[in-house]
């Protein structure tokens, strides 16, 4: 018979909230420096977003020589012109800069690649973003991003309580920054699909931190005394095995598509990868430990009340007619 595939077999015990405030000063000096990358450097726009040309084309002679289309093309005077492939391996995707007048000249940049090119090429899609549409993909794609964190936030806040929301609602941003700065950082085209891969970030990263947070509700239900500290630490070992087996399995379905899909997926699969590590780091060392500094309802740290020195003590209870005296060494309470 098979067995089922345990990663972890006995629950460790590893001191998560020992390591937080390291994992706080990480995470801050990565969101900083990512908004200084972007506010310095910027994203690498594609034309998507910038506005250009997109040429999709098939070559009618065998595989596509991309090196040899590149040169036929560096020379026109049209801007840098991109050319990657995708799909099988006589398709390409031709990115041209938008061209400066109005849509003439946009045509004529059209006509220009297609003469360089010349014969035994199949023409399938011509596609004209203007500036206009990209910075409309901008600001929606923003709108999109914002609505969906609001939109998490809302609902942990409701599943759970407030508190859950604002740990979810920071380490998903933290996410989503983090993954801008890294794409400030390479330069790599920052496109429709890279922002599809954002979104998708955000939802992988909030549901780890959902399966984290339902386990310490759960510890706080059965374990009503234990010192805030522990629970958590004792929630994050118990969820740690699922969380490896996700991650893992996650991992391997986005490394196919980042090694076998090709120039279009690769900004989608560098993005996700990121994601991946970025998202797990954030649910075990942003969105569970910032539970303790905003305690949900019911759960303050009980510390024993001792007595002052010198305070006279309450004498035991005397026993009662009938009731039988404790054993030697052994106190009144005691079983």
């Amino acid at each position: 018979m098979f067995r089922p595939l345990i990663i972890i077999r006995r629950i460790p015990n590893i001191d998560f909230m020992g390591l937080h405030k390291i994992g706080f000063a990480l995470s801050a000096l990565l969101t900083i420096g990512s908004i200084v990358l972007f506010l310095v450097q910027g994203l690498n726009y594609g034309i998507d977003f910038s506005g250009g040309i997109i040429i999709e084309a098939r070559t009618t002679q065998g595989p596509a020589d991309l090196a040899a289309m590149r040169a036929k093309l560096d020379g026109l005077g049209i801007g840098q012109v991109s050319l990657q492939g995708f799909g099988s391996a006589d398709d390409v995707l031709i990115r041209v800069p938008r061209q400066p007048g109005d849509d003439k000249a946009q045509e004529k940049a059209v006509e220009t690649v297609k003469a360089a090119l010349g014969d035994g090429i199949d023409y399938r899609r011509t596609e004209v973003v203007g500036p206009t549409v990209g910075h409309e993909l901008v600001f929606k794609g923003v709108m999109a991003t914002i609505a969906a964190l609001f939109a998490i936030a809302v609902y942990v806040w409701f599943r759970f309580e407030w508190q859950f929301g604002v740990g979810a609602m920071l380490s998903t941003l933290h996410d989503t920054i983090t993954t801008i700065g890294l794409f400030s950082l390479l330069q790599i085209e920052f496109n429709l699909t890279t922002l599809a891969a954002i979104l998708t970030i955000a939802g992988y990263s909030i549901n780890d931190t959902v399966v984290i947070y339902d386990r310490v509700r759960e510890t706080m239900r059965k374990y009503k005394t234990l010192e805030f500290k522990q629970l958590i630490n004792k929630s994050l070992n118990e969820t740690l095995s699922r969380t490896i087996l996700t991650v893992s399995t996650t991992a391997l379905a986005v490394l196919s598509l980042f090694f076998f899909g090709g120039e279009v997926l690769k900004g989608f699969s560098i993005a996700m990868l990121w994601g991946i590590v970025i998202g797990t780091y954030s649910s075990l060392f942003i969105a569970a430990p910032l539970l303790y500094y905003v305690r949900p309802k019911g759960k303050a740290d009980r510390k024993p009340v001792l007595a002052a020195p010198g305070a006279p003590q309450s004498p035991p209870m005397p026993a009662g007619p009938g009731s039988a005296a404790p054993p030697a060494g052994r106190s009144p309470g005691a079983p």
